[in-house]
């Protein structure tokens, strides 16, 4: 009965006593959740034909978004070795906020897997006893396992602190502890899982490079931070909820290391694709200058880099980088750089040209687009819901009695 009485409590907070400003987000986050169901049951009802992808361009915008929000999910980590392994408080006051948003991208991640497979029923192959996983032949197997068990880390640790912070208990840290040093091993692995995914493609040369995995990790190491500054600056003016200086600080220096060590990598596999000038640099070429009349990525790829030296010049430079707005503004500029850089930057070179060279231009469809806004529309909300009831737990406004 206390598991009872806790979730009704926690659903009843999440959704009654909010602000006029909290329910006007709740509310657009629906529109774009009906939205992206609609246009997900046109795609059910008449396939992938409604979307741009093809036999020549097999992954487009739902696998960009699956691959850059694992990354989101992974770089959660980066808030979790201060608060368990230092003991740093400052960063245990928001620490669950960022196994929270972990949450919400891992199950952005799933809705993405199952949009892109064009027949849901198809994930009843790999479930045991039903399908088979093929584990631990298929590195497909192994990103199905680091995931789903990321995602039930990352459930229990919140999960069983929120509890007992509800029921005014000291938690027992051999029923949590534990599993955060697995979280942060395991957080790592599921990046490097993926990134094995794609360099482990024989026949996609532009991926096959052994720093994708480093790409993968220092990206997010660049993402996740800059995410978190966002929703933070949102806390602290929306929901009044005051995130210590010292925690924006520490997320700001970590973006100052990571973003140009991310153009770093980046620019390393630019010289080795350009300056051996093999039959191989024709991916490149197309992502970064075009193709005859094919250009359709190379602006969005010059973008992107702008993007993130215009968010390391925020960061470096002392004058702007204390007050809220620029940083904040950097942070969408380096969120929106490692999207279109790792996203779209990425997968989309790697099928072009066809092995029997085919230059077949991918172009996200309407359709596709509107059910990636709705998928993001689920993840926000329910972080957003998730978010504000933890909120409310830590700072003793919802309590058991």
């Amino acid at each position: 009965m206390g598991y009872l009485r806790y979730w009704g409590a926690m659903v009843r907070y999440a959704v009654i006593g909010g602000s006029r400003v909290y329910y006007g987000w709740l509310a657009l986050l629906a529109c774009g959740v009906v939205a992206g169901v609609v246009a997900y049951s046109h795609q059910l009802e008449r396939g992938l034909s409604v979307t741009a992808l093809s036999d020549q361009v097999s992954w487009g915008a739902y696998i960009a978004n699956f691959t850059f929000l694992v990354g989101i999910a992974a770089a959660a980590v980066l808030l979790v070795v201060p608060s368990y392994v230092y003991k740093r408080e400052d960063v245990k006051e928001v620490v669950l906020v960022g196994e929270l948003l972990a949450v919400s991208a891992i199950v952005m991640c799933l809705l993405f897997v199952t949009v892109d497979i064009g027949r849901p029923d198809r994930i009843l192959h790999m479930l045991p006893f039903i399908g088979r996983l093929q584990f631990p032949r298929s590195v497909l197997a192994w990103d199905v396992v680091v995931l789903t068990g990321y995602l039930l880390l990352n459930l229990h640790i919140p999960g069983y602190l929120l509890y007992k912070r509800y029921r005014r208990q000291r938690p027992s840290e051999r029923y949590y502890l534990p599993f955060v040093f697995l979280s942060i091993i395991w957080a790592i692995s599921i990046h490097t899982v993926t990134a094995f995914l794609y360099s482990g493609l024989g026949g996609r040369p532009y991926w096959n490079t052994a720093i994708l995995a480093p790409r993968f990790l220092v990206s997010a190491f660049a993402s996740g931070p800059a995410l978190l500054i966002i929703i933070f600056g949102t806390l602290r003016r929306f929901e009044a909820h005051d995130v210590s200086e010292s925690v924006t600080e520490l997320l700001r220096k970590i973006l100052t290391f990571t973003i140009p060590l991310n153009l770093f990598l980046l620019g390393c596999e630019v010289f080795k694709e350009f300056y051996t000038d093999s039959a191989h640099v024709i991916s490149a070429r197309y992502l970064f200058y075009g193709i005859g009349t094919h250009k359709m990525l190379a602006p969005y790829i010059w973008a992107a880099i702008v993007m993130q030296v215009l968010a390391l010049a925020v960061c470096l430079t002392p004058a702007i980088r204390r007050r809220d707005g620029p940083l904040v503004v950097a942070s969408v500029l380096c969120v929106v750089g490692v999207w279109v850089e790792k996203g779209m930057g990425l997968i989309v070179p790697g099928f072009i040209p066809t092995p029997a060279g085919d230059l077949v231009e991918y172009t996200p469809s309407g359709h596709e687009i509107v059910i990636c806004l709705g998928i993001w529309c689920v993840g926000a909300l329910l972080f957003s819901l998730m978010t504000r009831v933890a909120l409310a737990i830590q700072n003793g406004r919802l309590e058991g009695r």
